[in-house]
């Protein structure tokens, strides 16, 4: 079987004509010419004109790689004559625009780049970052433009730390049952930004029957204008986050003060002691925390109150959860620890959002949105170089938004 005979099967283009292919130093060229008689297609209305004239040398079009080889389609690009756009050169159906690669090696680069760095990816296709840039866009323009975004029930929103300054990115996933993905992702974490998503989202947040956040304000106060028939769920792990800050706060206080008042410095390297939870310690930080606890310190009524507030998890009724959550609460605010004091506090303001977790419990995932943060995080910690927005936006759709992609010939997997 001839290699023009195999181009035909898996790359056949009606207009146009494969001719004998030839070998250049370590590369394989094959030369493409239009049919007789056939009219190119205006770049600009799509419509097939008549042709003006051709250009003086020919254009290479990078296609997928051939055992070991690298290939290229060459071709003599025509101008049009169109009443509607004036002089334009035509439009090839093998690639899109000015691009140097075929959309079918688009495909190919792309696909490689979810599961390697755009710069292997580069580098074992003998091709440029630009060049894996320019394909992983057109996959997840095509993907954004055909995802479907029908009967999404819960979603969760975050904010992550993109560039140092204090400058985030604001992210919004489906956590539904069965479907983890990003669904937008847009620069800063203000009311705007996050309006900017309902926007896009359009009817389909009629559909939604629960959204999960943490306690940031503008988030609140967006979902509630926008999503206010779905439950409103607070996200636990932010909830206990905002707990072991504050014992943070604490400890570091009192071993600075034990430390000025000369007493023994029994919190040195006890953080993670504090931090963790105590199925997770290991045994020598066991047998430490023993030892911590005989002692009447403010960080370790704190550390005792965190444990204890895990309870509330366990319960099943919305109802006694609500009212140990208000014997807890009443408990920290005669304790005399302000940090714990301030979380009571933030916890009693926002009470009914804690306790639809309850109401939502067995339909969303608690650690959905954190392990989805997790590979934010990994995707990002690659992607060393992106300084631009739309680059990291870009990859992040890619990575994680589980986009659908066209039926082709050239997939390995």
């Amino acid at each position: 079987m001839q290699l023009k005979t195999i181009l035909n099967r898996v790359e056949k283009h009606s207009s146009f004509v494969y001719q004998e292919p030839v070998f250049e130093k370590e590369a394989l060229i094959i030369p493409i010419r239009p049919r007789l008689s056939s009219k190119a297609i205006c770049s600009g209305c799509q419509r097939r004109r008549g042709t003006y004239d051709s250009s003086r040398s020919p254009r290479r079009f990078q296609f997928v790689p051939l055992w070991g080889l690298s290939v290229y389609f060459q071709y003599t690009m025509r101008r049009v004559s169109c009443p509607t756009c004036g002089i334009k050169v035509e439009s090839v159906p093998w690639a899109v625009g000015k691009s140097p690669v075929t959309i079918s090696f688009a495909w190919f680069l792309a696909r490689w780049a979810k599961r390697m760095s755009w710069k292997e990816v580069s580098v074992c296709f003998h091709t440029t970052w630009d060049c894996v840039f320019r394909a992983v866009k057109i996959a997840v323009e095509w993907g954004l433009k055909n995802r479907d975004l029908s009967q999404i029930e819960a979603i969760g929103v975050d904010e992550v730390l993109w560039h140092r300054g204090h400058k985030y990115l604001t992210v919004v996933y489906e956590i539904s049952r069965g479907s983890r993905r990003l669904l937008w992702v847009g620069r800063d974490r203000k009311k705007e930004t996050l309006r900017a998503f309902f926007d896009d989202f359009g009817e389909h947040a009629k559909t939604l029957k629960y959204v999960c956040s943490d306690m940031w304000r503008p988030y609140l106060k967006v979902i509630a204008e926008r999503a206010n028939e779905a439950i409103h769920v607070l996200d636990r792990f932010h909830i206990a986050g905002m707990i072991n800050k504050a014992i943070d706060n604490i400890r570091a206080e009192e071993a600075k003060q034990m430390k000025v008042d000369g007493y023994e410095p029994v919190l040195r390297k006890t953080r993670w002691l504090l931090l963790k939870r105590p199925e997770n310690l290991t045994e020598k930080q066991a047998t430490s925390m023993k030892v911590l606890l005989q002692y009447n310190l403010r960080s370790v009524k704190a550390y005792l109150l965190k444990e204890e507030f895990q309870r509330l998890w366990n319960y099943s009724s919305e109802v006694w959860a609500g009212k140990f959550l208000d014997q807890w609460c009443k408990v920290v605010m005669k304790s005399r620890i302000n940090p714990m004091k301030k979380v009571a506090k933030t916890l009693r303001r926002h009470r009914p959002l804690i306790l639809n977790w309850f109401r939502a419990r067995g339909e969303i995932s608690a650690g959905a949105v954190e392990g989805l943060n997790n590979k934010l995080k990994l995707t990002t910690r690659k992607a060393y170089g992106f300084r631009t927005f739309k680059a990291a936006e870009i990859a992040l759709y890619h990575a994680m938004g589980d986009l659908p992609e066209p039926r082709g010939t050239h997939r390995f997997f």
